[in-house]
């Protein structure tokens, strides 16, 4: 399946956008994980809805620079009445997925919940045959089945291994599935920009009404500079991820959205001294494994 961008180009100019893709894609991962590592790193000593909030705030500025100086005009730019829905049923999906993947991750290792989000290319496959009616054949579906079975062996269902925060994983991977899915349904005319600062503003509005019920506490020095970091890295993790799915064939791009993994096993080695346990790294490496056999046969079906 090709993404609208790669339609009429010639072999070199299609290779030229899936390396394009590819790049972006790997840029997206390494930015959405080292945010992920500042705020982590942060302790839990700032209540979640206000680190959003200002994590949020700051992030909104930073992206209303980039289009001013980068894009103008590119946020008067008139959007169709559908592409405005998809806007807002993927800023409202990014809420979501924020605050589930967040609250996994201050109670769980870093690499166990990227582990799981790892599963992305066989939720949005099973996502698309359910919602959108796309032609998915049983191979696939047996290799979505395996791999869910390796999403079990990081979570391992039972008394010890399972908790409401593997729960809350779970929930981030439904949230991004549809974020996901929604960019591919808009127009290509749609500004990447425009799409960007739509989903900050509305996790910073959102954020900002839930940090109102709760205590806010003084934010110090370290967590300050954490906070600004993690700003700077989700504005690149949301707009590459928006550019990501506009360049290339999307059953080339995909894999490399598994170098997410090598970074949190990386980071959360380095910052945190985590290290899966044995089963966590088994069962994400079949959940690669039928990621990658999934896009070759969306790939195979898509050439014939």
């Amino acid at each position: 399946m090709s993404d609208v961008t790669g339609k009429g180009l010639s072999a070199p100019a299609k290779m030229s956008e899936n390396m394009t893709g590819a790049l972006l894609m790997m840029a997206a991962m390494a930015a959405f994980t080292i945010n992920d590592t500042m705020l982590k790193a942060t302790g839990g000593e700032v209540p979640l809805f206000q680190l959003l909030f200002l994590r949020g705030l700051l992030a909104s500025v930073l992206i209303f620079v980039l289009a001013r100086a980068r894009a103008r005009g590119s946020l008067r730019a008139p959007i169709s009445r559908r592409d405005g829905v998809l806007i807002g049923i993927r800023s409202l999906a990014e809420v979501g997925a924020a605050y589930f993947f967040l609250s996994a991750l201050f109670h769980m290792p870093l690499a166990n919940v990227s582990a799981v989000l790892q599963a992305l290319p066989l939720t949005v496959t099973l996502a698309s045959a359910i919602f959108l009616r796309e032609r998915v054949g049983w191979r696939r579906l047996l290799a979505i089945l395996i791999g869910f079975i390796g999403m079990l062996l990081i979570l391992r269902p039972g008394p010890e291994g399972f908790s409401v925060w593997s729960i809350y994983a779970l929930l981030a991977v439904a949230c991004v599935t549809v974020r996901d899915l929604s960019v591919r349904r808009m127009s290509p005319a749609v500004s990447s920009i425009a799409v960007t600062l739509a989903a900050s503003l509305t996790v910073t509005i959102c954020a900002g009404l839930a940090a109102g019920t709760e205590p806010w506490v003084p934010v110090d020095g370290a967590n300050a500079l954490l906070i600004a970091g993690s700003a700077v890295f989700i504005v690149g993790g949301y707009y590459t991820s928006v550019q990501v799915m506009r360049h290339g064939d999307i059953s080339y791009i995909a894999p490399f959205r598994y170098t997410s993994l090598l970074w949190a096993l990386l980071l959360g080695w380095l910052v945190f001294g985590d290290w899966p346990a044995p089963l966590t790294l088994l069962g994400a490496a079949i959940i690669v494994a039928t990621g990658l056999f999934t896009l070759y046969r969306e790939r195979k079906v898509a050439a014939v």
